[in-house]
């Protein structure tokens, strides 16, 4: 039951990541980093980098994720993104920022449903960090 489980988080999460990543490389670099820019928290040359490299990286991501290659640690890397992208998100929230939330690309406004969303997301990538991790543990053991 819980490589079934493994295998539909997993792939789950590939087709998200690899969404993100389409939705944000078929605009212009530029607007996504005005989106990056609009949480006001990095610096101009910190915006510049994640804007032109974050959906290369959520690209590769999917298909590590699909493929299945070093879960454990693909895993985490997709928490671990998640729970920076959600952190940012209830920060700029929190301050009643009106903006763009930059998950999919243009256009989605940060509101309490994309909040609900990327936290329903974090915690299935969380589940299958720890899932790979039990996974692990339990054939080294045998």
């Amino acid at each position: 039951m819980w490589r079934h489980l493994v295998i539909v988080l997993r792939l789950a999460l590939a087709a998200i990541f690899a969404f993100a990543a389409y939705s944000k490389l078929r605009h212009p670099w530029v607007v996504f980093a005005m989106s990056v820019d609009s949480y006001q928290v990095l610096p101009e040359w910190a915006v510049l980098a994640v804007a032109r490299t974050l959906p290369w990286s959520e690209l590769v991501l999917s298909v590590l994720l699909a493929i299945g290659i070093w879960l454990r640690y693909t895993s985490l890397a997709a928490a671990a993104v998640l729970g920076l992208f959600f952190v940012m998100m209830l920060i700029a929230y929190g301050r009643g920022l009106a903006i763009d939330c930059g998950c999919f690309g243009f256009g989605e406004q940060l509101s309490a449903r994309t909040l609900t969303r990327d936290g329903l997301l974090l915690a299935a990538a969380f589940t299958l960090a720890c899932l790979a991790a039990r996974s692990r543990r339990e054939s080294a053991v045998r």
